[in-house]
């Protein structure tokens, strides 16, 4: 067994007994590049292979705002950080659905094409008990902690998220967090940061700078932010 397979069996273990018999719902919260989406994936499939408790997983990134939402005071990072999501749009259709027992949606706006997605075409139903993760940044803010049964910080310093996740844009930013390309999504993150400390509020810590060889706190340190 691989030690990131260990590791992260070993998580998905401790995800599993919260609400155990229940829905529980579970924040991935990290920076952009952090491997947040990845993770999520690796612990659905994960669960799926021993047939134990359901686990299920959907994006925050299918709340987005619109375009001439998320622009509408500028390109910097407090638009960044304020603008990018409509949270009414999910604590109505993912928290307070599962919470109930309901099918969720799993996204009401395609960010490419800028538009609406109807949501009989992303409805996710799923047993009674079962977790479901939630993957995205910002997912400390505070009027979203209280949706939370429990939560990842996923960790990854600038260094390492910026050019990881560059890498799905081929060569549209620069690998270096403090180039003006970065500077919206690198400086969005700081305020957060700065806000929200998100490391302290999370249940579970992992740091994934090594793919390889992911470690598992229940708590970290400041990250490094440079």
């Amino acid at each position: 067994m691989s030690t990131r397979r260990a590791v992260l069996r070993q998580l998905l273990a401790q995800i599993r007994e919260i609400n155990s018999g229940g829905r529980s719902l579970i924040a991935v919260d990290g920076v952009d590049g952090a491997g947040k989406t990845v993770l999520a994936g690796e612990l659905v499939r994960l669960a799926a292979q021993d047939g134990l408790r359901s686990v299920a997983s959907l994006s925050i990134d299918g709340f987005h705002h619109p375009r001439s939402t998320r622009y509408a005071r500028g390109r910097g990072p407090e638009s960044f950080y304020r603008d990018s999501y409509d949270y009414p749009a999910l604590k109505r259709s993912v928290a307070t659905a599962f919470k109930q027992g309901l099918p969720v949606v799993t996204a009401v706006w395609d960010v490419v094409a800028d538009t609406s997605i109807e949501s009989a075409h992303s409805s996710l139903d799923l047993p009674q008990d079962c977790v479901l993760l939630v993957d995205g940044i910002f997912l400390h803010r505070p009027e979203l902690r209280e949706l939370w049964d429990a939560s990842i910080w996923v960790q990854v310093p600038f260094a390492v998220s910026v050019p990881r996740g560059n890498e799905r844009f081929s060569g549209q930013y620069d690998p270096d967090p403090e180039a003006e390309s970065n500077h919206r999504y690198v400086g969005g993150q700081r305020l957060y940061f700065a806000q929200c400390s998100p490391w302290e509020m999370a249940t579970w810590v992992l740091d994934n700078e090594d793919l390889a060889h992911p470690r598992l706190a229940a708590r970290a340190g400041p990250p490094i932010t440079q």
